[in-house]
C-alpha cells in the first residue's frame, strides 16, 4: 500500500477534523456549520472559496503548474457534507450532540477526507491545471444537493472536464476500492397507489366496494412483476413500504393508499415499470369493483459511471492500495446516489472505499466512520489527481 507519507502522519488531525464534524450534524440545506468549517479548512490552506452553491455548498479551487501548452485541464472532487435525520446510538465520546441528526453515513469522512487531500494538493501543487473540491449539501433524503449545485451554476461557474466522487463502503474490507464498469448505483423513484372505493359498515361489506381487500389484491399482483416480466438480465426492485388505510374497527373505508419504491439500472426499465406498476395496480383493484390513480415522485437516476474513468480509477487504486487493493467483483447496489446526476454532466466515475467487513451498516444509529480510511482515500484523491493532471516534463 504506499499511501502517502504526509497524509499518513496527518491521520490524528484528520481524526479530529471528522469527529468535530460528527458532534455537530446537520440536514439537507442546513449545512450551515459545516460549510464555515469546511470554508475556513480551505482558506487556512490558501485557497480560493466560493460559496452558496446549492445553498449551503462550498467550492475550493486549486490552481496547480501551468500546463506549458497554453491550456488549463481540470478535474472536480467531491465529497458530501449533510447529515440523517436519526438519533444516534454510539454512546461515543464524540456522539452527535444534535437532537435527532447523525452522521450515519460517514459523510463527516468524507468531507474529511477532501479537506486533508485539498490541503496537500495546496501545499505541493505537483499538477498541472486546476482541481475543484466539491463539498456538496443534501445528499441524502432524494433532496439532490448536486442537481440544486448544478441548477446554481456548477458546471458554468467551475468548468471542469470531469468529476469524482468516493462513498466508504461497509462489508467491504479496509484498504480496498473499486470502481465499476458502467452501472454503480441504481435510481429510485417513489410511488403512491390510490385505491378508491365505496365505504361503508363493515357488518355489510356487500354494500361497499372494498378498498383495503382491493389494497391486498395489488400488493399481492406487484409481486409478479419482477420475477416474471423482468428480464433476468436486468435488475429492478420494487418494495412496496407503506400501507394506510381506514379509522375504526367498524368502518370501511373509501380509499387505501399503498406506497413504495421502484429501484432500476436503466431508463428505459424505469419508464417500462412505472407504467406496468400502474396497469397492474387498476386490473387488480377491478376485481373488487375499486379505481386506481398513481402519483409518481421522481428520484434519483442511476448512477452509471463512464467505462474509461472506470478503468482509469481502478489503476489509480491499485497504484495507492497495491494490485490486492482492486476489488472488481463486488456488484452494484440497488441503493441510490445524487452523484448521478454530475456523471450525466460530466465524464468521471463513482469510487467505493472499503469500510470494513465488521462495520455497522450504512444508516445504522450505530454507525461510526472508520478513521484508518482518511489517509487511504486522502491519498486516493491526490494521486487521482496527479494522474490525471500531470505536470509537464522537459
Amino acid at each position: 500500500m504506499e499511501l502517502i507519507a504526509e497524509l499518513k502522519d496527518k491521520k490524528a488531525e484528520m481524526a479530529s477534523w471528522r469527529q468535530h464534524l460528527h458532534q455537530f450534524p446537520e440536514i439537507a440545506y442546513e449545512e450551515e456549520m459545516t460549510s464555515d468549517f469546511v470554508a475556513e479548512k480551505l482558506k487556512s490552506f490558501g485557497i480560493e472559496v466560493h460559496r452558496g452553491l446549492g445553498k449551503t455548498g462550498v467550492v475550493g479551487v486549486i490552481h496547480g503548474q501551468d500546463s506549458g501548452d497554453g491550456t488549463s485541464p481540470s478535474i472536480g472532487l467531491r465529497a458530501d457534507m449533510d447529515a440523517l435525520p436519526m438519533e444516534e446510538q454510539t454512546n461515543l465520546a464524540y456522539a452527535s450532540r444534535h437532537t435527532n441528526r447523525m452522521h450515519a453515513c460517514g459523510h463527516d469522512g468524507h468531507t474529511t477526507m477532501l479537506l486533508g487531500a485539498a490541503e496537500h494538493l495546496a501545499r505541493h501543487r505537483h499538477f498541472s491545471g486546476t482541481v475543484y473540491c466539491i463539498f456538496q449539501p443534501a445528499e441524502e433524503g432524494g433532496n439532490a444537493g448536486a442537481r440544486s449545485m448544478i441548477d446554481d451554476g456548477l458546471f458554468d461557474k467551475v468548468p471542469m472536464e470531469s468529476i469524482w466522487g468516493m462513498h466508504n463502503w461497509p462489508g467491504l474490507e479496509a484498504g480496498r476500492a473499486l470502481a465499476h464498469v458502467g452501472p454503480a448505483m441504481a435510481g429510485a423513484d417513489i410511488f403512491i397507489l390510490t385505491i378508491e372505493g365505496v365505504g361503508g359498515h363493515a357488518a355489510m361489506p356487500h354494500q361497499t366496494k372494498d378498498p383495503i381487500v382491493a389494497a391486498g389484491m395489488v400488493t399481492i399482483a406487484l409481486q409478479t412483476l419482477v420475477s416474471r416480466q423482468l428480464d433476468p438480465f436486468d435488475q429492478a426492485v420494487i418494495s412496496l413500504t407503506k400501507l394506510e388505510a381506514g379509522s375504526a374497527f367498524n368502518v370501511i373505508p373509501s380509499i387505501a393508499t399503498v406506497g413504495g419504491t421502484l429501484r432500476t439500472m436503466k431508463a428505459e426499465t424505469r419508464k417500462d415499470f412505472l407504467q406496468k406498476i400502474e396497469a397492474v395496480a387498476k386490473t387488480a383493484a377491478q376485481v373488487t369493483g375499486c379505481d386506481v390513480s398513481m402519483e409518481v415522485r421522481p428520484g434519483y437516476p442511476p448512477t452509471i459511471n463512464h467505462e474509461a474513468d472506470a478503468l482509469f480509477a481502478r489503476g489509480v487504486i491499485s497504484d495507492v492500495l497495491g494490485k490486492d487493493g482492486l476489488d472488481t467483483d463486488l456488484t452494484p447496489t440497488m441503493g441510490a446516489e445524487d452523484f448521478s446526476y454530475m456523471l450525466q454532466h460530466k465524464e468521471g466515475a463513482y469510487i467505493w472505499l472499503g469500510a470494513g467487513t465488521d462495520s455497522q451498516n450504512l444508516h445504522s444509529p450505530l454507525y461510526d466512520f472508520n478513521d484508518e480510511l482518511l489517509p487511504m482515500g486522502a491519498s486516493l484523491w491526490v494521486r487521482m489527481v496527479e494522474a490525471k493532471l500531470p505536470t509537464q516534463t522537459g
